[in-house]
């Protein structure tokens, strides 16, 4: 069945030659299927570049990791042959690989991942690596991506920690010339061995018009990787020959023609033998045998009735003694990374002396000196790699010095860890803690002093929690050690680190917890009759408990406090007990009212019918950017006596 050709080997061995087969009839058959209306959403064919994939797998281990892209099925088929499970997925039926829910772009199986998010995929690749350079095994991540990919900067910055780190990383770049419909001669400046080799990494080219030399060059590469743990970036040049997606292809045929009568495959298929083409014939029915079997198929489902969580019951709160917040967060940190050596802290001077801008980390780094590390300035990538780390037994705890620049690492967790263990049908989960102060009250203006937490919430497999000073910081951090707890990102306010924590409460008042996995706290009077409920969260809580005490003294009326620990997902049937025991709600919060958290409490009171006697009020900074000025940021920010006065404002209407 090998032949040679012009005087090399066509194809290496038939094995190749079978898996890049099959990846071109089943994708010539998904573009059939989608004509015929049989298919929803989009197909991004790798018809054309099919022999990248089949000849890489050749050379992985069991254990390896692959992540691709949204032209990921040749890679997918090459790694594991599963055509049923492909063929499923993209027919929406549970029996596909990610149970329907992904379709073409969101594969899962084994250890071969795949989303459609260019760039993002690099440092999620490089924290598998990671996990592969932890565990000491001879492991390497692969991650696929385009020539149209390096316009993305986290591609960069994960270039040079996957450098200075030294991970077991191939990038395989697909060099197809076209970025949907743009040249490459349009977009790419300087070279692409240029852009890798400014990071220390080696670029080693070939092409799929010489299979045999695409072979050799990959198990080198392959090769030298498990042997030096050094990532390495395999130039492929190669060509697209259908469309970006289904038939949008506005290349000229003169362009396309020359490559189409140069495609490998296309050479093998036009010069058959009998024997071949009765072989090449059977793999086109197992084609066909899988497509009826997908039509047979039950259609996926899914439930999307999530169920009122359980009431919580609340127990009377025993708090540490008198002891600073940053203390008592830097604590549960040794404890978690004692008791596992799986538990990693990463961010941008966290190392000793220094333990990060607010010392969170402090003495962290003489004690495990190998679980916490520097990072550049590179918020996209080292979220991403904590991501990566996050699908594998590791518990990776990143830190962003400042919240402000947490939108840097937006993607990373909206469109990758927020959606991995659902869209690959619970198959996974993404277990990484993304923890970052916000909030004002230190001067540090417009840029250092936000609280961007309310663009978090409403993303589908993201929790958000807030750290306040009636939680200790260990009833926050514990349980996230303890359990799969899927993504987190927490958020802690700049002035509580140096507060201290509520070790009893004022004269007159109880503080309880809820048994929820994150409690709620409740500071409640011993009075019979409450005035007002009083709700915040994170900073709000020591203003809140101020403006309590001052109710009392300055105007004889009895406020309760509430303040939640988990803001996202959040359900007002939670507290709905307590909001009904005082005519009055005042929500407070540090960040801008619209669309914030207090909105949603408001809603979901109403559509539940408990608002009819109760009157509500919202406050919240004016919709400014935060001033640097000293007296201007107290002027602008809620303290003790606006809320007082937002409550006598209330029961005044």
């Amino acid at each position: 069945m090998l032949r040679e050709s012009e005087g090399s080997l066509l194809i290496s061995t038939t094995k190749i030659l079978e898996k890049a087969l099959i990846s071109r009839f089943v994708e010539e058959s998904l573009l059939s299927l989608f004509s015929e209306g049989k298919l929803h959403g989009t197909v991004h064919t790798c018809i054309g570049q099919e022999l990248v994939g089949s000849v890489i797998s050749e050379f992985l281990l069991a254990d390896d990791t692959i992540f691709s892209n949204h032209r990921c099925h040749g890679h997918f088929l090459s790694r594991h042959g599963d055509i049923e499970g492909l063929i499923g997925e993209l027919m929406g039926r549970e029996t596909g690989v990610s149970g329907g829910l992904g379709g073409s772009q969101h594969l899962y199986k084994d250890g071969f991942y795949s989303n459609g998010i260019q760039g993002g995929i690099v440092p999620v690749a490089a924290g598998l690596a990671l996990g592969h350079k932890l565990r000491q095994h001879q492991n390497i991540s692969v991650v696929f991506i385009g020539d149209g990919t390096l316009g993305e900067g986290v591609v960069y910055e994960t270039f040079n920690i996957a450098s200075k780190w030294e991970l077991p990383l191939l990038i395989v770049l697909e060099d197809n010339k076209y970025s949907q419909s743009t040249s490459q001669e349009e977009t790419l400046a300087g070279t692409i061995e240029g852009r890798a080799a400014s990071f220390g990494i080696e670029t080693i080219k070939a092409n799929t018009w010489e299979p045999k030399e695409l072979h050799t060059v990959a198990g080198n590469v392959i090769k030298n990787i498990r042997a030096d743990s050094r990532p390495r970036l395999l130039h492929v040049e190669t060509f697209r020959l259908k469309a970006h997606s289904k038939g949008d292809d506005t290349r000229p045929r003169s362009i396309v023609e020359p490559f189409e009568q140069r495609d490998p495959l296309n050479q093998f298929l036009a010069n058959m033998s009998e024997a071949e083409a009765a072989w090449v014939d059977g793999l086109r029915q197992t084609v066909r045998d899988a497509i009826a079997k997908a039509e047979r198929d039950p259609r996926a489902s899914m439930s999307f009735e999530a169920g009122a969580p359980p009431l919580p019951s609340w127990t009377e709160a025993s708090m540490p003694e008198r002891s600073r917040v940053v203390s008592e967060l830097n604590k549960v940190l040794d404890g978690m990374m004692s008791e596992s050596d799986k538990v990693l802290i990463f961010g941008e001077d966290v190392l000793s002396p220094y333990g990060g801008a607010f010392k969170v980390t402090k003495g962290l780094s003489e004690k495990f000196p190998e679980r916490v590390r520097n990072t550049p300035i590179s918020e996209a990538a080292i979220v991403g790699i904590g991501v990566g780390l996050g699908l594998t037994e590791f518990r990776p705890i990143v830190e962003i010095m400042f919240g402000d620049f947490i939108g840097l690492a937006f993607d990373q967790i909206v469109n990758h860890a927020a959606k991995f263990q659902q869209m690959y049908n619970q198959q996974v989960s993404c277990n990484v803690i993304v923890r970052t102060p916000m909030g004002a009250g230190r001067g540090y203006g417009p840029t250092h002093s936000q609280s961007l937490d309310r663009h978090f919430f409403g993303v589908p497999g993201l929790r958000v929690l807030a750290m306040n000073h009636l939680t200790a910081p260990e009833q926050l951090y514990r349980p996230l050690g303890a359990q799969q707890c899927g993504p987190t990102l927490v958020i802690e306010n700049k002035l509580l680190y140096g507060s201290y924590l509520m070790a009893s409460p004022p004269e007159g008042y109880r503080l309880y917890h809820s048994d929820e996995s994150f409690p709620t706290a409740w500071l409640r009077p011993d009075a019979n009759e409450i005035d007002v409920t009083l709700l915040g969260y994170g900073g709000t809580s020591e203003l809140l408990v101020k403006a309590c005490e001052l109710l009392f003294e300055e105007h004889d009326l009895i406020a309760q406090v509430i303040s939640v620990m988990q803001v996202y997902p959040f359900s007002v049937s939670s507290i709905a007990e307590r909001v009904a025991e005082a005519p009055c709600l005042l929500i407070v919060e540090e960040g801008q009212q619209f669309s914030g958290f207090g909105a949603e409490v408001i809603s979901q009171l109403a559509e539940n019918g408990q608002l009819a006697d109760v009157s509500v009020g919202r406050l919240a900074p004016p919709p400014y950017c935060i001033p640097s000025s000293g007296p201007l940021e107290q002027e602008y920010l809620p303290d003790a006596n606006s809320v007082v006065q937002a409550v006598l404002r209330m029961r005044a209407s």
